[in-house]
């Protein structure tokens, strides 16, 4: 099983590399599953002009940075979106880089890494919503890192319980993603 966590954070010096970069090493050593950082800022997907709704493109896109994340994100089974919460809700780049695409997000499990103010939790409550609309199932567990509380001077410095959470988060996430890799193979 092949899950790719996604830095959700376009910005110069975003707070979002360290946090991914967090996930991704204690991801490093779960048996079942391999994860994979995927930057988004690498991408420059640009904004959503094409005429042809994404959903109707059959995975085939004009622009070739366009192209290159939807072959990305296709690869991957499951997701773990580490999102900032911007203004009470979800990053603009990333929202755009999930609306620039259609049926690769469909049908996979997804869990959120959270941070901001009041620890991102905003941001995941839109994402919830907003995933439901490729019948994306997102995992109960989610961790929410306070900027306040959880990041210093070389950037995210989470509690001693994050750990077990974020252990519990791909858990969740592991299991869903043999679920749903189940249901699939029979429809």
């Amino acid at each position: 099983m092949k899950i790719g966590i996604i830095l959700g954070s376009i910005r110069d010096e975003r707070t979002g590399e360290s946090v991914a970069e967090w996930v991704a090493a204690q991801a490093a050593s779960r048996p079942d599953a391999t994860y994979e950082l995927v930057d988004l800022k690498a991408f420059d997907v640009p904004l959503l002009t094409s005429a042809t709704v994404p959903g109707a493109a059959q995975k085939q896109y004009e622009d070739e940075r366009v192209q290159r994340w939807s072959d990305t994100i296709d690869s991957y089974d499951a997701f773990v979106f580490v999102t900032p919460e911007y203004n009470h809700s979800v990053p603009g780049g990333l929202k755009n880089a999930f609306d620039s695409l259609g049926n690769e997000w469909a049908d996979k499990p997804v869990a959120f890494v959270s941070y901001g103010a009041e620890g991102g939790v905003r941001a995941v409550e839109h994402w919830r919503q907003i995933i439901a609309n490729f019948r994306m199932f997102g995992v109960r567990q989610q961790v929410s890192l306070s900027l306040f509380t959880e990041f210093g001077p070389e950037g995210v410095e989470p509690a001693e319980r994050r750990a077990d959470e974020l252990a519990t988060l791909f858990g969740q996430l592991e299991e869903a993603t043999r679920r749903f890799s189940l249901v699939g193979s029979t429809v």
